[in-house]
């Protein structure tokens, strides 16, 4: 089953694409909660790629790499990845009235609900765009 999530970022495609991308930038959005953190980033981005991010609770009582390698990458427009577990996902980048449009489909897993997924990356996404919004 695939999942979609998506948000609106209002600012230019430029400083939305470069905070996506950035590993000092990822490190200050990527966790779905104020409680989650994500310490480090490595990101090659290009297609044969990989990117690791790790995230961890900042009592530090769990932890782990968001790891993958890069399928498909159109500057400023569509990066596709796919998985350690092989799930793929696709971020879609779209300049619009009012900002961005962010689009993130990616496959579900078997541990947690379709909801409990979508719920999860909505958050990081939102967080994604609070954050590109106020660098500005």
């Amino acid at each position: 089953m695939k999942i979609s999530i998506e948000v609106t970022v209002n600012a230019n495609l430029e400083k939305v694409w470069s905070a996506w991308i950035s590993p000092d930038d990822i490190n200050q959005w990527n966790a779905a909660s104020d409680d989650w953190h994500n310490p480090r980033s490595a990101n090659d981005l290009r297609v044969g790629g990989k990117f690791c991010y790790r995230m961890e609770a900042k009592d530090g009582s769990f932890g782990f790499d968001f790891e993958g390698k890069y399928t498909k990458v159109e500057q400023r427009s569509l990066i596709e990845y796919v998985l350690e577990d092989e799930r793929t996902v696709s971020i879609r980048f779209a300049q619009e009235d009012g900002g961005v449009r962010v689009v993130e489909t990616f496959d579900a897993e078997d541990e947690y609900s379709a909801e409990q997924q979508r719920h999860g990356w909505q958050c990081i996404l939102n967080r994604f765009a609070t954050y590109v919004e106020s660098k500005q």
